[in-house]
């Protein structure tokens, strides 16, 4: 058969039903998979103004059309809804073997609808679908709730689930694919929560061969040689995600002291890719079907922060418990990293919010008495503990903290708007603007607010790829604000092929656009050009910005934060200020947007988007 089957699992969980739909085969052409199908449904099903916790707010789960076929980089999943943390489009990313394993089951997704009176998790074991208790699940973390689902599952099952930030409605609660794969930013978790559904447990025993089969087969072995061959892919097998610990810091790319430090380069060598590696790592791990393995699997033997085998932090969530909040004990970032998985939150949000607190507290805006007694000490690792605790289970500051930088901001007041770095209400990443000034436009324009991998600007403006098929020919500089819009909007495009198709983006790194349109021909059986899978892609960005227009996004929240734009004094990128305005101007004027930020009619006339034309 074809990859994908068309079929969404519907399951309203105030009234138990459980049911499928088929989908045509032009609203799979057109909008793929992943976020961009959950993009289109969400449009057609789901009112802008819906409140985010509520059963009107329907969770989608999904996988992509390469998912299941063994295509490198192809078994990540996505899950989209509206934002309990920003208030508009929310959607993540994350990999393991949830999306071949809902696909050998026989679904491309699931819309997950409704609230349950109390905890439960959905059981899927092929076409048997049903909705089990979960009371004594409720108040597990993420890693005992995997155990006890796979113990109960009498084949190899793959497990969503929640630990107590969801559970406890924390806004950036993690969606995780067992422990190690997490849909992190946006708050999934938190909607989950309110529906109080705990788990997802899937098992698929179908096959899934793709259109053609031989042409498939053969299609892998020459993407894993060209993958193997690239010097990325190589550098994120050897030291995963964190070797950008240690190259960014010279180019003024890693936040330190809440966004305020611009060498942090003594700190970030301490909890670097290279520390990790040579006083850690036991070995490495890889998401079904990658032949890179970026993932890290670590070890701390003794003292304070002692943990056993398990996996080890991403970059993100090292630079954010580790530069950003002024700590360079990396046995300490492991263990909180641990934590963090385990309570199911977003690494990134999470220390942004510790952090933050820390200015704060630091600039007398919050006290002790507000933090139960206690305090927010830069590169204090008890505080730290202290913090993630209290937001996870919502106590003192740790209750404002829950709700992100933005909210809390506005809730502490006196000034404390000037410390935040987030657009759209989501905290920017472990990557800064400053350094890379079309990075920056991408975190203005970003339909989930600041947001590093719902384009590829990140991979281009940093010459780790070129893709001159689609007039991304490489070379940018990283200071330089021109000709950064007509950059980013090619990058913004593959970025949402890479959330619908759904493919890593390491993976595509090392490939050409070319092959990811073999990908999906061969998976599919369609017969995509280029010039059709990049219209997909804008279709796709165009239509979550209708969406966030629908839900009250315009020209103003296109914005940076003062403390975004505000130079460093010392490191890379000293003195360095992207031009945003400029930037801006020429973005709407090539993406086809007005002033007032919405899309113009001819631009949503061009990708078929008449239904959200007349809404808009």
């Amino acid at each position: 058969m074809a990859s994908h089957t068309g079929k969404i699992l519907e399951v309203d969980l105030s009234t138990g039903t459980i049911s499928t739909t088929q989908l045509e085969d032009d609203v799979i052409r057109n909008y793929i998979g992943g976020s961009g199908l959950a993009a289109k449904l969400f449009l057609d099903r789901v009112s802008p103004d819906v409140d985010p916790l509520s059963g009107d707010n329907i969770f989608f789960i999904m996988g992509g059309p390469l998912a299941g076929t063994l295509l490198p980089g192809s078994s990540r999943f996505t899950v989209s809804f509206k934002s309990p943390q920003t208030g508009i489009w929310g959607e993540a990313c994350g990999g393991g073997d949830f999306a071949p394993t809902l696909k050998k089951a026989g679904y491309d997704g699931i819309a997950v609808t409704g609230k349950s009176d109390k905890p439960v998790y959905l059981s899927i074991v092929d076409d048997q679908v049903e909705i089990k208790d979960a009371s004594d699940l409720w108040g597990k973390n993420v890693y005992e709730t995997v155990d006890i689902l796979k113990d109960r599952a009498e084949k190899k099952s793959s497990i969503v689930c929640i630990g107590q930030g969801g559970e406890n409605l924390v806004k950036y609660a993690a969606v995780a694919n067992g422990k190690d794969a997490f849909a992190g930013r946006t708050g999934g978790g938190a909607v989950m929560g309110c529906k109080k559904l705990k788990a997802i447990s899937v098992t698929g025993t179908k096959k899934v061969e793709g259109a053609s089969h031989d042409e498939l087969k053969e299609l892998r072995k020459e993407l894993i040689a060209k993958i193997n061959e690239n010097i990325i892919a190589q550098s994120l097998q050897a030291m995963g995600t964190n070797m950008g610990m240690d190259v960014g810091c010279y180019m003024g790319d890693v936040p330190a002291k809440n966004y305020t430090m611009g060498d942090p380069t003594e700190m970030a060598l301490k909890i670097g890719g290279g520390a990790l590696t040579e006083k850690y790592l036991t070995s490495n791990h890889a998401c079904q079907s990658c032949p890179i393995g970026c993932k890290r699997v670590v070890k701390v033997d003794d003292g304070p922060y002692k943990m056993d085998e398990g996996p080890g932090p991403e970059y993100e969530t090292a630079a954010t418990f580790g530069t950003l909040v002024m700590n360079d004990n990396l046995a300490a970032v492991l263990k909180l990293s641990e934590k963090v998985n385990q309570y199911g939150i977003d690494g990134i949000s999470s220390g942004c919010s510790i952090a933050f607190g820390m200015e704060c507290f630091e600039k007398g805006l919050i006290t002790s008495d507000d933090l139960g007694g206690g305090q927010l000490r830069w590169g204090n690792i008890d505080d730290i503990f202290e913090m993630l605790d209290k937001i996870v289970f919502r106590k003192d500051m740790g209750d404002t903290l829950a709700e992100g930088v933005r909210a809390a901001a506005k809730k502490i007041g006196k000034g404390s708007e000037d410390f935040t770095a987030e657009v759209k209400g989501l905290e920017q990443p472990m990557h800064d603007g400053r350094a890379l000034h079309g990075l920056g436009l991408a975190y203005a324009m970003g339909n989930r607010g600041a947001c590093h991998v719902q384009q590829m600007t990140l991979q281009i403006e940093s010459n780790w790829c070129a893709y001159p098929e689609v007039g991304l020919e490489g070379g940018y500089a990283g200071m330089d604000s021109k000709g950064k819009a007509a950059m980013n909007i090619p990058c913004e495009d593959i970025g949402m092929l890479t959330n619908a198709c759904v493919i890593c983006q390491f993976n595509l790194v090392a490939l050409s656009i070319d092959d990811l349109v073999k990908m999906m021909n061969v998976s599919t059986g369609f017969d995509y050009t280029i010039d059709e899978l990049m219209k997909c892609g804008a279709r796709i960005w165009i239509l979550k910005r209708g969406l966030n227009n629908l839900m009250g996004v315009t020209a103003e929240d296109d914005r940076l934060t003062k403390r975004m734009l505000t130079p460093f004094t010392d490191g890379g990128a000293v003195g360095s200020v992207p031009d945003i305005e400029m930037m801006k101007k020429e973005y709407y004027t090539l993406r086809g947007l007005e002033a007032d930020g919405k899309p113009s009619k001819a631009k949503l006339d061009e990708l078929g988007l008449s239904d959200l034309a007349a809404r808009l």
